[in-house]
């Protein structure tokens, strides 16, 4: 038997580099995709009663005209907890920011107008603490300036950019060779490429950071009002090119507001953030009487928690679905074995057609629709024309007059629901009849059978997709953290 000598580093030196090449990167990659989650990562709330429960939804369509219409209540609701508040703000969104890509029209400035909204309320309470957290990617990971963090750290809010590098990595195959070997070398503003989202050049780096798909993709405010906090979390960013999307909100008060607090009271201490003081008493014990209830989950929770409302749904009962991202296979699984027991299941989904101007390749809902037609589930698609069916909501009715849903953040994606990207959503609960519910129910239903003679929705035929390429290309992105979703 042949015996290794020390020498033989000194003989073939290349190959004892690349040997220890390969060894950094598989370690990197090992550890990166099971590395531990910062504390109070995966949180699962208990339940709460709740005060002042309301659902909000953004619609586009085309009307009986013809004409592309648009309605928005959820950032008017925002900037409404944004002016009442005295004490406290926190808000956490994904992008925020000017960002168009290649759309000829923007429906709305909401980056200018939160930014706006923020120093005005911090100038008529200079007291007030106001934190906003994002994602690096408004600044392309250091590549280029964000004006609006600019004007809201000179007003004195403060500005956290989420720690990414303390998250498990989504593709471990590119992230085992980018954090040994581009992220020490962190990044600068140069002039070297064109800015993949908008105008202005970035360098290099900020395209190998971008391909690392890693996000703080919550989506949520809590704010001070009358002596308790009020919350709301969403679909919707602050974000020019995504300001006539459709999207979902709850808005809530009551203990589950202060769940919603910690969750985020967890980002900024990873983060190297401030700790939020909201200048309030926490309450003690539940809302008397409260008829409804709301309950926190984030990252890996929002799985456990849909796979739980999709299972515990019987035969005869109702289950509707509306998701911008559907790829995770044990929700489609789920799903499929739902419809085969007897549960009326709708999905309402997006074409993945429209992204900011460009067009997309229909992965992956238009395969996983195809899947889900096959077992026996009625599906539609949303009508877009350059906007994106952004919501992320899922109801369930049973046969004793009660629901749930589930909304938020979360696409119903790996990325999403498996510890690997920063998100948040909530269960409301509570009876079919009551107001945020029937609201609800009523917003789906208005979608799938295109009431008052708009157009919201289309049949499947529309986008039926039988191609064997799409279904190769979205199992393999799905599997392997390779893709956009």
């Amino acid at each position: 038997m042949a015996k290794w000598v020390p020498g033989a580093i000194i003989r073939h030196p290349l190959r004892s580099i690349f040997g220890l090449l390969l060894i950094v990167v598989l370690t990197v990659g090992l550890y990166g995709a099971f590395r531990p989650l910062p504390e109070g990562i995966s949180l699962e709330a208990p339940a709460r009663g709740a005060t002042r429960v309301q659902f909000l939804a953004d619609r586009t369509y085309i009307d009986q005209q013809g004409e592309r219409q648009t309605e928005q209540r959820i950032f008017d609701e925002i900037f409404r907890l944004v002016a009442q508040a005295e004490r406290f703000i926190l808000v956490d969104m994904f992008l925020f920011n000017a960002y168009q890509g290649q759309m000829s029209d923007t429906h709305r400035a909401l980056s200018d107008e939160l930014t706006d909204r923020l120093i005005a309320q911090k100038r008529r309470h200079p007291q007030i603490q106001i934190l906003v957290i994002s994602d690096p990617l408004n600044t392309l990971y250091g590549g280029l300036p964000s004006p609006h963090f600019q004007r809201l750290e000179a007003a004195g809010i403060s500005v956290t950019l989420t720690d990414l590098t303390r998250l498990r990595d989504s593709n471990p195959l590119y992230s085992a060779f980018w954090r040994p070997f581009i992220q020490p070398w962190g990044n600068t503003e140069t002039d070297t490429l064109p800015n993949p989202f908008g105008e202005g050049q970035v360098s290099l780096r900020s395209y190998l950071a971008l391909i690392n798909f890693k996000a703080n993709h919550r989506k949520l405010i809590i704010a001070d009002n009358d002596n308790e906090l009020a919350a709301l979390v969403t679909s919707a960013n602050p974000h020019d090119g995504s300001s006539a999307h459709g999207n979902v909100a709850l808005r809530f008060g009551g203990p589950a507001a202060w769940d919603l607090l910690d969750s985020e009271a967890a980002v900024l201490a990873f983060s190297g953030g401030p700790e939020p003081r909201p200048f309030l008493d926490r309450p003690e014990g539940e809302v008397a009487g409260s008829p409804l209830s709301v309950q926190v989950v984030t990252e890996r929770a929002v799985e456990r928690t849909a796979l739980a409302i999709i299972n515990g749904a019987a035969a005869g009962e109702r289950l509707d679905l509306a998701m911008f991202y559907l790829s995770d296979r044990h929700l489609v699984r789920a799903l499929q074995e739902a419809a085969q027991r007897g549960v009326k299941v709708r999905v309402l989904l997006d074409p993945n057609k429209d992204a900011f101007g460009r067009e997309k390749n229909g992965v992956p809902n238009r395969p996983v629709a195809r899947e889900l037609v096959n077992a026996g589930v009625k599906v539609r698609w949303c009508d877009t024309h350059g906007e994106q069916c952004h919501s992320k909501w899922l109801m369930h009715q049973d046969t004793r007059s009660q629901a749930r849903i589930l909304l938020g953040s979360t696409n119903f994606t790996r990325r999403n629901l498996h510890n690997l990207n920063l998100e948040t959503s909530v269960v409301l609960r509570g009876s079919s009849d009551s107001e945020p519910l029937t609201a609800a129910a009523q917003w789906f239903d208005d979608r799938w059978h295109n009431r008052s003679g708009n157009q919201y929705s289309l049949d499947y035929a529309a986008y039926a997709d039988d191609g064997l390429w799409s279904r190769l290309l979205y199992r393999t992105m799905e599997a392997t953290g390779i893709s956009t979703f």
